[in-house]
């Protein structure tokens, strides 16, 4: 499951990210309300984890615009520290799925994930296909010709986004957008990652699928033209 967290407190965060990617999530950070709507709009999500207090754009504001503006269904789970039924039907009218409050159990938080992201099944295409390459996006399993692969994290973004995009070329900024956002390591850490999936995808198999357009980008496509 892909999910994006939004919080502006890092130590949370931190306990989230440990917890949940023992259980595969993929997951993306937020700490303000504008670098998050930038994200959920740039990238598809299976759930939102939102806090109600950010800088820049408050959770409630947030989650009118995503569901008004934006138009996206994306599932929304709540985390705050009011607890007060106002609150809660604050939450609930500006477009929140569900509201779990601080403290709060990091198995309770995965147990409300799974429950939303099953209710959310079936509304949009989770098999992407490329050639004889498939990803399932609920799963996160990635298979070709019949025979799993295996990717990390980060590959298993930059796949995802390349087969969203098939057969259209993704920008090397956007590719480097998506695993770092503003945060870019020094070098090319993307060419080191772009190898590491193409090993995973290619190598055992007789041909390439992933192409690289000289000076703009990569892209994904049976047809290397």
């Amino acid at each position: 499951m892909r999910a994006l967290i939004v919080e502006d407190n890092r130590d949370i965060c931190a306990n989230i990210a440990a917890y949940l990617e023992k259980h595969s999530y993929i997951l993306d950070f937020a700490y303000d309300g504008i670098s998050a709507m930038h994200l959920a709009l740039t990238n598809p999500f299976d759930v939102i984890v939102l806090d109600l207090m950010l800088p820049g754009m408050d959770g409630l504001s947030f989650c009118q615009k995503l569901r008004a503006d934006a138009k996206q269904d994306t599932p929304v789970l709540m985390l705050t520290a009011r607890d007060t039924l106002n609150d809660k039907l604050e939450g609930f009218k500006a477009g929140a799925d569900d509201y779990l409050v601080k403290p709060f159990a990091l198995q309770e938080l995965h147990a409300r994930l799974q429950v939303l992201n099953k209710r959310s099944r079936g509304k949009t295409n989770k098999l992407l296909t490329v050639g004889d390459l498939t990803m399932n996006r609920s799963t996160l399993e990635v298979y070709r010709a019949g025979r799993r692969v295996d990717l990390n994290p980060a590959g298993m973004k930059l796949l995802q986004r390349l087969m969203e995009e098939s057969p259209s070329v993704v920008t090397r900024d956007d590719l480097e957008t998506l695993l770092w956002a503003d945060d870019r390591p020094d070098g090319d850490a993307l060419r080191s990652h772009l190898y590491k999936l193409r090993k995973a995808v290619e190598r055992p198999f007789e041909s390439p699928l992933i192409h690289t357009v000289h000076r703009i980008g990569y892209r994904i496509a049976e047809d290397p033209q």
